[in-house]
C-alpha cells in the first residue's frame, strides 16, 4: 500500500512540473490537458499489453457474473424433478432430464447416470465416486477460471512497473546528449510519462484483484451448493433403494 501511494504521488509531482514547464514555456499556449489517448500513447511500448489486459478483465467480470454463481451450479427446478425422478426410481427419466439441464449438478448426474447405464452391474458406492470424481473436476475448473483475474492483478502491475523502469532509462539516455539547461525539464517530462505506465498497471491490477476477492466467495458458495446437491441426490438413491442389478 505504501508502494502505491509512494507511486502516485511521484506521478502528481511530475504531472506537476510539466504543467509548470508548459506554463512557463515562452511563446507557449499555455497549459493544455493531455486526453486520454495522448496519455496512452506517452505511456510507452507497455501500454499495448495493459491494454489488452484490462479488455480481458472486464470480459471475465461479465463473464463470471452469469457462471460464477450457486444458480449455474444447482437449481430448484432440477432438484425438485430429479427428487420426484428418484423417488419413482425413474432413471432413465433422471438421465433424460440432466441431460436437459446445464447446471453443475445436471453435469454431475448425467456422468454419474451414463456411467450405471454403461455399467449395470455397478454398485451405488462405485457411482457415487464418480459423481464426486466430476464434482471435484467442475470445482477446480471453476477455481482456475476466477484465478485468471488473480494472474491478471499480479501481471499488470509489474508491466506498468517495466514500462516505468523502460521509460527512466531512455529519458536519462536523452538527457546525457542534450544541453544542461534542458536536462530537469528533459528528466521531469519523461519521468512524467514513464509513470503513467505505472499508473496503468494499477489501475487494472487493483480492479482485478477485487473482482477475483469478490467472484472467489462467490465461487466457494457455489461448489458447497453443488457437494450438498450431489450428496442429497445420491443419498436419495441410496434411500429408494437401488441396487446394482437394477436396469435403468
Amino acid at each position: 500500500m505504501k508502494t502505491a501511494v509512494a507511486t502516485l504521488a511521484s506521478f502528481a509531482v511530475a504531472g506537476s512540473v510539466l504543467a509548470q514547464d508548459a506554463a512557463l514555456t515562452p511563446g507557449g499556449p499555455g497549459p493544455k490537458s493531455a486526453t486520454l489517448w495522448q496519455m496512452a500513447v506517452s505511456g510507452g511500448p507497455m501500454m499495448i499489453p495493459l491494454g489488452i489486459l484490462s479488455v480481458i478483465t472486464v470480459m471475465l467480470i461479465i463473464v463470471f457474473f452469469f457462471s460464477a454463481r450457486r444458480g449455474a451450479m444447482v437449481s430448484g427446478r432440477f432438484m425438485h424433478t430429479a427428487d420426484a425422478l428418484i423417488r419413482k426410481r425413474d432413471y432413465l427419466g433422471l438421465l433424460a432430464i440432466s441431460n436437459r439441464h446445464n447446471e453443475g449438478v445436471a453435469r454431475v448426474m448425467r456422468r454419474t447416470m451414463d456411467f450405471l447405464t454403461k455399467n449395470p452391474k455397478a454398485t451405488l458406492e462405485e457411482a457415487r465416486e464418480i459423481a464426486m470424481t466430476e464434482g471435484t473436476r467442475q470445482a477446480s475448473a471453476l477455481n482456475q477460471q476466477v484465478a485468471l483475474l488473480a494472474d491478471i492483478g499480479t501481471i499488470a502491475p509489474m508491466l506498468g512497473l517495466l514500462g516505468t523502469v523502460i521509460g527512466i532509462v531512455q529519458s536519462f539516455g536523452v538527457i546525457a546528449i542534450d544541453a544542461a539547461a534542458q536536462r530537469p525539464t528533459m528528466l521531469a517530462h519523461g519521468i512524467g510519462e514513464a509513470l503513467i505506465a505505472t499508473a496503468t498497471g494499477l489501475l487494472v491490477g487493483i480492479p482485478a484483484m477485487a473482482a477475483y476477492a469478490f467472484y472467489r466467495g462467490r465461487v466457494q458458495g457455489a461448489i458447497s451448493e453443488l457437494e450438498g446437491a450431489t450428496t442429497h441426490l445420491m443419498a436419495l438413491m441410496s434411500a429408494s433403494g437401488y441396487k446394482g442389478s437394477d436396469r435403468l
